[in-house]
């Protein structure tokens, strides 16, 4: 099966984005490059935050910061470098994001820890201190990396957990700092051809191809088009959109397919 769609094709501006400085965590993965090489493209001057400078080698970066969300010392390192070496962000891109635990039987207390850690206390931690700066300037765009799991059930229950908590925090923003000029959003994408699915099909070399019974659009997304989501919403084009929980998924929340097929026969 392909992952690889239509969409993404509308015409916007070179320079959407000229003159701004976007912050996007989770820069080197396969996510983060493609919402990095598409705010570059659009004229972001991107700051890129990662857990190693391997991760950071993208010619698009203008400005590179690496620390652990784990680690909260590094962490407070980095916000401070990045206020000091590149100003308050007009855009910050939440990203970074890390699951393993799949099922609720295979939760332990270390894997609840690290993965509520890393996806919503780290993510917070991070973000609260550059969104309070955006607020004091009177301006700035905010946006979360969520996912489909953070709405019905699709595994990774701490994962999950952690990104509603996420859904949650994005609104909290958007009400309380509006009146600074702050919009904050959340875009949560379904299964995105990444390297993240590695470890899936190293067990099952058919797992792309299952599921296609579950997605409307008979595919799953790929980076693009979910870096072309996060673009608008950070972008003067959503200029009046803010507490936005948005699936960027091929269809899979709008509604059971498999039902619709199984069950109804349609």
């Amino acid at each position: 099966m392909s992952d690889v769609g239509g969409g993404a094709s509308a015409v916007v501006s070179k320079a959407e984005f000229e003159g701004r400085t976007a912050v996007v965590t989770g820069a080197g993965g396969g996510l983060g490059s493609a919402i990095v090489a598409l705010l570059a493209e659009r004229g972001a001057r991107v700051v890129g935050c990662d857990q190693s400078n391997e991760a950071l080698a993208s010619p698009h970066l203008a400005s590179r910061h690496v620390f652990d969300l784990l680690d909260r010392a590094s962490v407070e390192t980095a916000i401070a470098e990045i206020l000091d070496r590149d100003g308050v962000p007009d855009i910050l891109i939440n990203n970074a994001g890390w699951t393993r635990a799949e099922t609720l039987g295979a939760l332990t207390a270390d894997r609840i820890e690290r993965e509520l850690d890393l996806n919503l206390t780290g993510v917070m931690t991070f973000a609260d201190p550059l969104i309070k700066a955006m607020a004091k300037r009177g301006a700035g765009s905010v946006v979360f990396i969520s996912s489909v799991n953070a709405i019905p059930r699709f595994g990774n229950p701490a994962y999950a957990a952690a990104k509603a908590g996420i859904n949650a925090y994005a609104k909290a923003v958007a009400v309380e700092l509006g009146r600074s000029g702050v919009r904050a959003n959340v875009v949560c994408p379904g299964s995105i051809r990444t390297a993240a699915w590695d470890h899936r099909l190293a067990k099952d070399p058919e797992i792309l191809a299952k599921l296609k019974r579950l997605y409307p659009l008979g595919r799953i997304v790929n980076a693009l088009e979910v870096a072309e989501a996060v673009a608008f919403l950070a972008s003067d084009r959503a200029s009046g959109v803010t507490g936005v929980v948005m699936p960027v998924d091929a269809g899979l929340t709008a509604g059971c397919l498999p039902f619709i097929d199984g069950i109804l026969g349609a």
